[in-house]
């Protein structure tokens, strides 16, 4: 070992202990290598993650609690414009604060998951990266080389900590990248963190925003790391980041089936059918519907408890059939009704998209959005005073064994083939109600547990997290001055 990592390493292993001088000594992290890791359980810690909104020290408490309940791992997605003056220049101080929580981690027998999340040429966030990682050009080539040495830079830095303490995970949800441009890109880190420390354990997300496997990785003897956000309607339900989220139906676990996106008039007799929704819809609730093609002819009609809402007829010339409408059709119910149904009375067809209900002085919200396939008839929907929408008739779309087949297995076949496999972030928003979140949360971890996936919630505090998460649902116990979400807690503690 190269005096100056020697010297490096005694200093992070004196941070380590001066953390906690009457702490007890630390459990061994377990044995970690790229064609096998542990059951990693722990979040991500987000004091690197946006150099102009999130650039902070790590906090040791942090650090206290999550080995305090029993977890093991931590996951840093770091944004390298904190640290990077130019090319190949660093600044020193925040990478000092990158030692540190290496220090309190491994002085609490936690792993460190050190990712790039902003990465010369690549990031999932705003503003994109002005160099191209993936290009064939010489700005592809430059934002390679930056890379690399990104990488270099912290193999070179932290060589000598065991990779059971510590790996390298090269950059943050790839998108719509093809497998060997980005095979190439992690290679060029790759070579820079063996030339820094030939023994450092790597890991790299998988396609498309890290769902998809990428067998061709394992030339480059690298472990991978999968995400846990499916559905999204679930997970980023009103999520300001999200375009379009504030008019996701409130989502239910296990997730039902969308309504039949047909409308049917006398010419499909065997089809016709209302769209019913009962309820308690009080006087003034203003109704919705967005409608979206025509067949060539319609008579639609909405009624609210038997009494006209809403009527329009539809026609097309024998030139122009089937064209696409931009209809909204909106009215305020007049009176208090239990039943609104939706249906054609004469005609062919047509298709909607969306349905919203908005209560007096409320904001308008997505009741149903449209979905499946042709030649099915409509149903009845059962309106909460919560205004979620059930159908007792309709088939689960989205439960524990649809995510084991769409989500995990893929992965499984990966694992099997000899290479490790973790869940690198995972989580659902605030908004979403609790009690959905709960029993999704349960059947997400039931799954991985199966797998033998070890994971990380994103995050630790904030709205996906088990502190301050800001739900207007839950009912917090005061924690040393944050708001703890037990049952979140204990939930994951459990599995």
């Amino acid at each position: 070992m190269h005096r100056r990592h020697f010297i490096r390493t005694l200093a992070l292993s004196g941070a380590a202990l001066a953390a906690g001088p009457t702490r007890a000594a630390a459990p061994q992290c377990p044995a970690a290598t790229w064609q096998a890791l542990p059951r990693w359980r722990g979040f991500n810690l987000l004091e690197k993650f946006q150099r102009d909104w999130n650039n902070n020290p790590f906090v040791e408490t942090d650090f206290d609690w999550i080995a305090e309940w029993g977890f093991n791992f931590v996951r840093l997605p770091c944004d390298y414009r904190i640290w990077t003056e130019a090319p190949g220049k660093y600044r020193e101080a925040p990478l000092k604060q990158i030692d540190e929580a290496i220090a309190f981690a491994r002085a609490r027998g936690i792993h460190t998951l050190l990712n790039l999340h902003r990465a010369p040429g690549y990031t999932v966030a705003h503003p994109p990266e002005q160099l191209n990682l993936w290009s064939d050009g010489a700005d592809g080539a430059e934002a390679r080389a930056q890379f690399g040495a990104q990488w270099q830079m912290f193999a070179e830095r932290y060589r000598g900590i065991p990779a059971r303490e510590l790996s390298f995970n090269l950059v943050n949800e790839p998108a719509q990248v093809p497998a060997d441009k980005y095979v190439r890109a992690c290679a060029a880190a790759v070579a820079g963190i063996r030339r820094g420390d030939p023994d450092r354990l790597v890991l790299a997300d998988g396609l498309d925003w890290g769902t998809v496997p990428v067998p061709e990785l394992k030339a480059l003897q690298l472990a991978q790391a999968t995400r846990g956000y499916t559905p999204g309607q679930l997970t980023h339900y009103k999520a300001s980041w999200v375009k379009g989220s504030e008019n996701y139906p409130v989502p239910t676990w296990p997730m039902l089936a969308k309504p039949n996106p047909f409308f049917y008039g006398d010419g499909k007799k065997e089809w016709q059918s209302p769209l019913v929704l009962r309820g308690t819809f009080p006087a003034g609730t203003r109704f919705a519907i967005h409608l979206t093609k025509l067949s060539w002819a319609a008579q639609f009609i909405v009624k609210a408890d038997g009494r006209p809402l809403l009527q329009k007829e539809f026609k097309t010339t024998a030139d122009k059939r089937q064209p696409d409408i931009t209809d909204i059709l909106e009215a305020a119910l007049p009176a208090d009704a239990q039943e609104i149904t939706i249906a054609m009375d004469k005609g062919d067809w047509l298709t909607w998209k969306q349905i919203s209900l908005t209560p007096p002085g409320g904001r308008p919200a997505t009741l149903l959005e449209a979905g499946g396939d042709w030649g099915k008839k409509q149903s009845v929907w059962s309106v909460g005073a919560d205004g979620v929408a059930s159908c007792a008739s309709a088939k689960v779309e989205c439960d524990r064994e649809v995510l084991w087949t769409k989500q995990v297995e893929p992965w499984v076949k990966l694992r099997d083939s000899g290479v490790g496999v973790m869940v690198g972030e995972w989580g659902c928003h605030s908004q979403t109600p609790h009690a959905v979140v709960l029993a999704w949360m349960r059947d997400c971890l039931a799954n991985w547990k199966r797998a033998n996936f070890g994971w990380a919630l994103w995050n630790f505090r904030g709205s996906f997290g088990v502190l301050d998460s800001s739900r207007k649902d839950v009912k917090y116990e005061d924690f040393r001055g944050h708001k703890l979400d037990r049952a979140m807690l204990e939930l994951l503690r459990e599995n």
